[in-house]
């Protein structure tokens, strides 16, 4: 049993970078689905397949390398928690590494990234960052 899936997998992700897997698989939900999208229309991973065995299903990753080896994600951290939540208001939006990377935003409209939040004038809940 899983407490907190959307860190299992942004783990899973971080596991696989780290030993330079070519694709990992993560259960799925549908709001790991859309964080996931999220990535991919960023550019920050080649694809996304989603399977289904029976009755479960699960996300098929596919990494992003550069030409030489290194990942195209340096970094990827869980926000806000399941004991700790972490919001932010419209004006106060984190920007991760001086605007290298994102922060993935839920907000009433649906999730968003930093740029787009800032630009729709929303706050939210801060799932996480990538950069």
């Amino acid at each position: 049993m899983i407490n907190d899936p959307i860190s299992d997998a942004l783990a899973r992700i971080r596991n696989a970078i780290a030993s330079r897997h070519k694709i990992v698989n993560i259960n799925y939900s549908k709001f790991i689905e859309k964080i996931i999208r999220i990535f991919y229309y960023i550019g920050y991973i080649n694809g996304i397949k989603i399977h289904r065995n029976g009755i479960k299903k699960s996300i098929t990753i596919l990494l992003k390398y550069n030409q030489y080896g290194l990942s195209v994600i340096s970094g990827i951290k869980r926000a806000s928690k399941p004991g700790l939540r972490l919001y932010c208001k419209k004006n106060d939006i984190p920007v991760i590494y001086n605007g290298i990377g994102t922060a993935i935003i839920s907000t009433s409209k649906g999730l968003y990234t930093t740029y787009c939040a800032r630009k729709k004038k929303l706050g939210g809940e801060v799932i996480c960052f990538i950069w």
